[in-house]
């Protein structure tokens, strides 16, 4: 999920947030008229070390392998640095990445389905992270009946909106029998839930873990497995297209170094902590220790193709995009020739889709 910066006083109401998300969607895909040079950071030619590639990233735990890949350079090896571009808000991310001034993203599907119905030239073209999308309550409320009149906080256009949605639709409820908040910082949201400003919420890891231990009473009314099964979607690796057919050598190597850190953070999940709590993650060390087993890292998730375009008619009943994303959305084919060209990588990795 992407770092989101504001204040809790921005909080926006259901509509307007969706409005203003959508907004800044279609304006990622006006913009692609932009001209190329400006669209791509791009270093190649003989007189360079390496590609560049200018990327985004959100702020959870399923975003520890491209954290791993940037801190640890591991696709240095094969030409190529990732460079990543701090930005303000979450529709800031979609806007530049829709736009073409930034290549590749790790972004939730949520946000990829709603930046490719607005036109953006994108794909998916590997997984990221899985599980890990947590609806915490306050004590008393133990239920999706109990959650009624209550308010819950949570991002837009987000897979922390669509868990929630579903979760409601299940029981038989929906948007409309609870009030919804919009945040947009990880820390935010959970300072709202700890402060008592809200009801509930539905957060990533390792705030979500952080906000059941800090404070008392609260419980986990849905952890996704209920709603999806096991090791769903959370977010994954994104390209624009205009890299894939101009450099896919290049796509395919972050694609293997995320492997390579998805196999280094199952071997040594400690160390992997450390070189990214502080630095990525606002949280301490023992919050993050206790949530990292909830929201892995699964590079391969060619399993979960159609449990992310079937949540495409949850964003469409969200009124987020408006018709259903195509298969064509996404294209495991780098991911598979990577696979193929680094078995014994492959082969050790503890969670993918043994497609």
């Amino acid at each position: 999920m992407f770092e989101r910066h504001s204040h809790l006083t921005s909080t926006l109401t259901a509509g307007n947030s969706r409005r203003s998300f959508l907004k800044g969607a279609s304006a990622a895909g006006v913009s692609l008229a932009l001209p190329v040079g400006f669209a791509s950071s791009l270093v190649a030619g003989a007189a360079q070390a390496a590609t560049t590639i200018k990327a985004t990233h959100g702020s959870g735990l399923c975003n520890l392998a491209f954290f791993l890949v940037k801190k640890r350079e591991l696709a240095k090896a094969d030409g190529v640095n990732l460079d990543f571009v701090v930005t303000p808000t979450n529709a800031d991310i979609a806007t530049l990445f829709g736009a073409g001034q930034v290549d590749m993203s790790v972004i939730p599907y949520s946000n990829f389905l709603t930046l490719y119905d607005a036109g953006a030239p994108v794909k998916i073209v590997a997984g990221a992270g899985v599980d890990g999308c947590i609806l915490i309550a306050k004590e008393g409320i133990k239920s999706a009946a109990d959650l009624k009149g209550k308010t819950l906080g949570t991002f837009q256009a987000d897979t922390l909106e669509v868990l929630p949605y579903d979760y409601l639709k299940k029981a038989g409820l929906s948007f409309k029998d609870v009030k919804v908040r919009y945040f947009n910082t990880s820390p935010e949201l959970a300072q709202a839930f700890n402060a008592g400003a809200v009801d509930a919420i539905c957060h990533i890891e390792p705030y979500a873990t952080q906000c059941l231990t800090t404070r008392k009473g609260s419980t986990i009314l849905s952890d996704g497995s209920d709603v999806y099964g096991t090791h769903y979607s959370d977010c994954v690796l994104a390209v624009r297209t205009p890299l894939i057919e101009k450099n896919p050598q290049a796509v395919k190597a972050v694609i293997k170094a995320m492997m390579l850190a998805q196999s280094q953070a199952e071997a040594d999940p400690d160390a992997a902590l450390r070189d990214t709590v502080g630095t990525y993650y606002k949280t301490t060390m023992e919050a993050a220790k206790l949530a990292a087993s909830k929201q892995p890292i699964m590079i391969d998730q060619r399993k979960n193709k159609q449990f992310i375009l079937d949540r495409g008619q949850s964003m469409k009943e969200l009124g987020y995009v408006k018709k259903l994303a195509p298969a064509a959305a996404i294209d495991w084919t780098l991911l598979e020739q990577v696979i193929a060209e680094n078995k014994a990588l492959y082969a050790g990795l503890k969670l993918k889709s043994m497609a």
